[in-house]
């Protein structure tokens, strides 16, 4: 393809020509990417475009009008959300303007020429995303940044359950929290539990079961079978190995909540057809349709598969014959093998139901936020997303991000991009279906790598991460789209905006009403000053760190240093003598911003030298409460001083990763005196202005 040809072809289907790298200047993408990325891509064809866009969005007031393509005399009819049709006429070449004061939502328009028919969605959105009451009226709330997995408590089975976040919910609301912000809480993999990140799902629209607290679950209770097993000495040695772990022990408790739980199913199956659980569980499957039970018969068939040799437990492993859901094979098994996928379909019920009752809890404690959930940037290479739906995936390429000068050679997330030709031509159907799944039951989302929404670096596959390109999305219509559902669902919006932002999407995300994510390691000014509390955006939540850094006590006694070294993360003893410099100088700089804040005192003696203390501690949250972010986001490890983090980027078996558990028990964290009396200050402060 000669170059002209290339860029335009490039063009056309979004693939950016250059980039800005680390140093501030423009890199060119090589013409071998290009061409690679667009042989990967769902691409516009050469064939006539039709005479109407598979969607159109239309935000706002405001004129709708659209040119429709094409030569002579076209009919048209619109039926809107609510069945209310209007019709017309126009001639190819001119602009029809729709009907006004159409209601927001998603509406069908029918273009007629003989027998020729054309289909568009058009889609009336708000200007912003939703916005609790509490918030538009200046209120300054707090909550607490928990990764579900990590509570320990006197009753759950070595693993944090929905049973467990209702108890932190209550714990947090009779301290003046607010919200409990989540890790995502995505499908992952039963049948190979050590599998755990929750940043590489197998579907972003379902639950992971291991959240089931067994112990709610009423044909668990009745089950005359079930609780014989229960009550065996096996069962309560593996109970005591998996509670007891310092990590989480995925494979116990996997082993455990599954073999429970399938006793627990046949008491199940054999209730009444009328039973009202029965019906509900019913109405659960008929909502869920083939997304649903796809992903219910991929958890029964890994089982399966991953017994067989060779086979592991993903999709791309198995014969030629079994990687698509549509393949006779696989239609075959799932006929024989009904019972089973119901099992796994139940499952998923078990969990929205528990999760739902969890929602109900924080409107019954009158939580402005209540819950938030987290939506990954996309699904595993052997998902079962992926195997559902091969078309939407690009399933020869990866996202990951372009080299920086933390990381020189890129990152590459192993994630096979959504392609954006197929999901406007589908009218924007699969990105609805997923802000819908993740709105579900909770007062606000969090969009990890929120960037995604303008671009993502698709990486060819088989090549090192700098042999990528960034790829645009339209994101003005997706930013649209997610303030309509935004404001359907009362959900609001925080986008995970950290690292390299390109300038471009910055305004989009204010405007669209999405609250941004400030770090305290991060908010450092040119000079190296901490930002004050004053000057923080009210549009944001304010954290200390996240679940990819350190702990506060791991960051000021150097421990991720100690630990990267041990990893062997670093290159050189230079490199690494340099971060120490620079964290010093961070330390120095943020005691500063602390006495000049008045969160802690002129005379207090802390230094930058001493490790972290009870004192020291305190008025960093207490300078967090300070800020004029309208949410705070805080952490059960940093009220206990661990230093140990729960994920090392970069690191894949060196170090286990999403299994590090809290010290302490949720009944022991609330009856811990400085605990309270830390939650008490950070609350009065919430409420001072």
């Amino acid at each position: 393809m000669k170059e002209k040809q290339l860029e335009k072809a490039a063009s056309a289907t979004g693939i950016a020509p250059s980039y800005i790298n680390a140093k501030g200047e423009v890199q060119a993408i090589s013409e071998e990417t290009r061409q690679q990325l667009l042989a990967i891509m769902e691409h516009p064809t050469k064939e006539k475009a039709p005479p109407l866009p598979p969607a159109k969005v239309f935000r706002g007031p405001g004129k709708r009008e659209l040119t429709v393509k094409g030569r002579g005399q076209f009919h048209w009819q619109l039926m809107t959300e609510k069945g209310k049709a209007f019709t017309g006429d126009v001639a190819g070449g001119d602009v029809l303007t729709l009907p006004p004061r159409l209601p927001q939502g998603y509406h069908e328009l029918t273009l007629s020429k003989g027998k020729q028919q054309w289909n568009s969605r058009i889609i009336i959105t708000p200007r912003r995303c939703y916005e609790p009451e509490a918030l538009r009226a200046g209120e300054r709330r707090w909550g607490a940044l928990v990764q579900l997995y990590t509570l320990r408590s006197e009753n759950n089975w070595g693993i944090g359950d929905f049973g467990d976040l209702e108890k932190m919910l209550v714990g947090i609301a009779e301290r003046g929290g607010d919200f409990i912000g989540l890790n995502p809480l995505h499908a992952l993999y039963p049948a190979n539990p050590e599998g755990a990140s929750p940043y590489s799902p197998s579907s972003r629209r379902w639950l992971n079961v291991l959240y089931i607290d067994v112990t709610q679950v009423e044909d668990f209770q009745q089950s005359k079978a079930a609780q014989r097993w229960w009550k065996t000495a096996k069962t309560r040695r593996a109970l005591e190995k998996a509670r007891g772990s310092e990590w989480v022990d995925y494979t116990t408790v996997a082993q455990l909540k599954l073999e429970a739980l399938r006793l627990a199913w046949t008491q199940f199956s054999q209730r009444d057809e009328q039973d009202s659980a029965m019906l509900a569980f019913e109405a659960f499957v008929q909502e869920g349709g083939d997304n649903l039970w796809y992903q219910a018969a991929y958890d029964a068939l890994q089982f399966e598969k991953s017994a067989d040799e060779g086979q592991g437990v993903g999709w791309r492993s198995w014969p030629e014959a079994w990687q698509n859901t549509q393949l006779p094979a696989v239609q075959s098994w799932c006929e024989e093998h009904v019972d089973e996928i119901r099992c796994w379909m139940w499952l998923q019920w078990l969990a929205q139901t528990q999760f739902a009752q969890c929602w109900q809890r924080c409107q019954q404690l009158g939580m402005a936020v209540g819950l938030y959930r987290d939506l990954a940037v996309g699904v595993a290479e052997s998902s079962a997303e992926t195997w559902h739906d091969p078309e939407l995936y690009r399933m020869k390429a990866s996202v990951g991000a372009p080299p920086d000068r933390l990381g020189p050679l890129g990152q590459n997330w192993g994630l096979p991009p959504m392609d954006p030709h197929v999901m406007l031509a589908r009218g924007y159907q699969p990105f609805i279906d997923l802000l819908r799944a993740n709105m579900r039951d909770c007062g606000a989302l969090r969009i990890d790598h929120v960037m995604a929404m303008l671009r993502l670096w698709w990486i060819p596959y088989g090549e090192s991460a700098d042999k990528g390109a960034y790829v645009f999305y339209p994101v003005d219509d997706l930013l649209a789209i997610m303030a309509l559902e935004s404001q359907r669902q009362r959900c609001m919006v925080i986008g995970e905006d950290l690292g390299t932002v390109p300038k471009e999407i910055v305004g989009k995300l204010r405007n669209s009403g999405i609250f941004s994510w400030k770090v305290l390691w991060f908010e450092q000014q040119r000079n190296g000053a901490y930002r004050l509390p004053q000057s923080w955006p009210r549009q944001s939540i304010a954290s200390a760190s996240t679940h990819d850094l350190p702990t506060l006590s791991g960051f000021w006694d150097a421990g991720d240093f100690a630990l990267g070294e041990k990893l062997g993360l670093y290159p050189n003893e230079t490199v690494l003598q340099q971060l120490h410099e620079q964290r010093a100088k961070q330390k120095q700089a943020l005691l500063e911003a602390l006495r000049q804040a008045g969160a802690l005192a002129e005379n207090s003696g802390e230094t930058r030298d001493e490790t972290m203390t009870p004192a020291l501690n305190q008025a960093i949250h207490r300078f967090l409460a300070k800020t004029n972010s309208a949410l705070l986001g805080l952490q059960p490890e940093d009220w206990l001083g661990m230093t140990t983090p729960v994920n090392v980027p970069g690191t894949v078996d060196e170090y286990p990763n999403w299994r590090r558990r809290l010290t302490v028990t949720i009944e022991a964290l609330f009856k811990d005196e400085e605990v309270n009396r830390l939650l008490k200050e950070v609350s009065q402060q919430r409420n001072s202005q």
